[in-house]
């Protein structure tokens, strides 16, 4: 190759999340004799790494000549030196796109060819349209139970695989998600593991929602472990309450994820195999899914939740996993607190037995952790809530969260948001619902998660009477702008407190 095909490197320090983009002047001489335009797919070779790219272009005033400039996403897939010298050409053809124009025009894919679109997209190879394509054709199309398990192994195969030799039982609990409070995460792993349940957690920050559960836990203690450190916190206290990005299970489910929660899709195969493939990757064999119903998040129907409760049941079977799936209440927040600081008090609340702990909230940890004593034991529900409960009263589940905690770094102190303001009730009368949805839009309008203490601090529940007036929450920020932002949105939506008449 000719060294006039090279390009000195140069870090942008744009932040364009994990599509890959590369920056040349319109006037480059490469530009002009390769044909190169603006959106050409390009191949970035660096050392022994390659990376296809989207070209961007720019006037000669903002890049010096014999430079190319990257988005932070490609320079850290690169592992570049600022003015590295890197090959350009053309974008080698992908020969997985013939599957996924396949699977546009409604076939049925078979292991090779879904395998062949997974390791592309991890190797970053495919566009965001062209992963938005796949995924849209498997929400409109549907995937069948071979093909979800299928992808399920090509995802877990993208990335690193846990063992746990000498462990023959490793459990993992999962939420569907959409319910904001909902941090039983913390409370239930403490709850199995002082039983001396082996339950490796790795959670998710969050994407679209005010606070995941590693935001949450991320305000408590170390949550970025490496792989060695995460195995050996299991391997002191039996668990772990960890963040999974360094881990890199199952890393192209993420990819998968940004451009879903982008296009607002929620197809049930990707979703399975979503959930699945980084338990199988975590070295899980008994895993309990958390499916909340209700009006204003994700499973809107029972029947629904079964619908999609039989879906993971099969694919976990195809995969030798032990699953069970529990339906529960999604009708309003858990808890009091939405947004990572607000959570991790009532997460706290709860261990510590403090009188002003969300009763929801312990109860439905209770709930979930029994469920797992239960697949462990064989027992009955009934009396593994009886020991999930008197692990949770007697203090046992708290003294395991600090163990979990001193050996992820230990504990972290956190502070009140700067900013707040009253949410009052525009009328007398019953708190009927709440909008799940529109509660965390308004939390993270408010700041959260990315300012871990802004978020909301609701003070009633459904079925609770209220007066005119009457505080109904509390808007936290650490910003008058957002604080001021988010109070708009409120005004605007009434309806995310609907008070009105019992029945209504």
């Amino acid at each position: 190759m000719a060294r006039d095909q090279y390009l000195r490197a140069h870090l942008m320090g744009i932040d364009t999340h994990e599509e890959p983009i590369v920056f040349m002047r319109d006037d480059c001489a490469i530009c002009r004799a390769e044909g190169f335009t603006a959106n050409t797919r390009l191949q970035i070779r660096s050392d022994n790494r390659n990376l296809i790219a989207t070209l961007h272009t720019v006037s000669a005033d903002v890049l010096p000549g014999g430079v190319i400039g990257f988005s932070d996403s490609a320079w850290a897939f690169l592992n570049l030196a600022a003015g590295q010298e890197v090959e350009v050409r053309h974008a080698p053809l992908v020969h997985s796109l013939s599957s996924l124009r396949k699977k546009i025009y409604g076939s049925e894919l078979n292991e090779r060819e879904i395998s062949g679109i997974i390791r592309d997209i991890s190797r970053r190879l495919y566009s965001d349209i062209e992963i938005a394509a796949f995924l849209t054709a498997c929400a409109t199309g549907g995937i069948n139970r071979p093909e979800t398990r299928a992808l399920t192994d090509a995802m877990v195969m993208s990335g690193n695989r846990l063992q746990w030799p000498g462990y023959p039982r490793v459990y993992d609990k999962h939420c569907i998600g959409g319910l904001p409070g909902n941090r039983t995460t913390p409370i239930v792993i403490s709850i199995v593991s002082a039983a001396g349940l082996v339950i490796p957690k790795t959670s998710s920050h969050a994407i679209t929602s005010p606070a995941g559960t590693a935001d949450t836990m991320a305000v408590l203690t170390e949550v970025d472990l490496s792989l060695r450190e995460l195995q050996q916190v299991v391997l002191n206290t039996g668990a772990c309450l960890a963040a999974g990005g360094r881990v890199g299970l199952s890393p192209t489910d993420d990819i998968l994820i940004r451009i879903e929660r982008a296009l607002n899709l929620d197809s049930e195969g990707q979703l399975v195999a979503s959930v699945l493939s980084k338990k199988v990757a975590a070295g899980s064999t008994h895993v309990l899914i958390d499916m909340p119903v209700g009006p204003t998040v994700k499973l809107r129907s029972r029947e629904n939740a079964e619908r999609l409760s039989r879906l993971f049941s099969a694919v976990a079977e195809d995969l030798g996993l032990e699953l069970r799936c529990i339906v529960t209440d999604g009708s309003q927040p858990v808890g009091f607190g939405i947004g990572p600081v607000e959570e991790a008090r009532d997460v706290l609340a709860v261990l510590h037995k403090q009188p002003e702990a969300p009763v929801d909230l312990a109860d439905r940890s209770v709930l979930l952790a029994s469920r797992l004593l239960a697949m462990a034991s064989g027992e009955d529900d009934q009396h593994c809530e009886e020991e999930a409960r008197e692990l949770l009263q007697s203090g046992r589940a708290l003294r395991q969260f600090e163990r979990i905690c001193a050996a992820q770094g230990g504990m972290k102190a956190f502070r009140d948001a700067r900013y707040s303001a009253p949410l009052k009730a525009g009328r007398s009368g019953t708190l009927v619902t709440m909008d799940n949805r529109r509660l965390a839009q308004l939390a993270k309008l408010a700041g959260a998660p990315s300012s871990p203490n802004a978020g909301l601090r609701l003070h009633v529940k459904l079925g609770e009477s209220v007066t005119e007036g009457q505080v109904l929450a509390t808007l936290l920020a650490d910003s008058p702008g957002e604080l001021t932002y988010a109070q708009e949105y409120f005004r605007r939506n009434h309806k995310l407190f609907y008070v009105g008449e019992p029945g209504e």
